[in-house]
């Protein structure tokens, strides 16, 4: 497998359940016979929900009129 650190790559997150026999179904937007790279980590119900809760939290610190005053 060849790879090219050189040219920057989109990263597409997908959330999915997992199905019977450990079946994944998505729908990418990539040509058939395109070659991709899935990496599979299992998500902790509750560890996402409080990444999401701490990053909104912190958002808003940049959102006040002082930042948005210009001069």
């Amino acid at each position: 497998m060849s790879t090219n650190s050189c040219n920057p790559q989109t990263a597409l997150k997908f959330e999915a359940e997992v199905h019977e026999h450990g079946r994944i179904e998505l729908t990418v937007p990539f040509a058939p016979g395109a070659r991709v790279v899935v990496f599979v980590v299992q998500e902790p119900a509750d560890a996402m929900d409080d990444l999401v809760a701490a990053a909104q939290t912190s958002l808003g610190f940049w959102d006040n009129p002082y930042d948005d005053q210009i001069g």
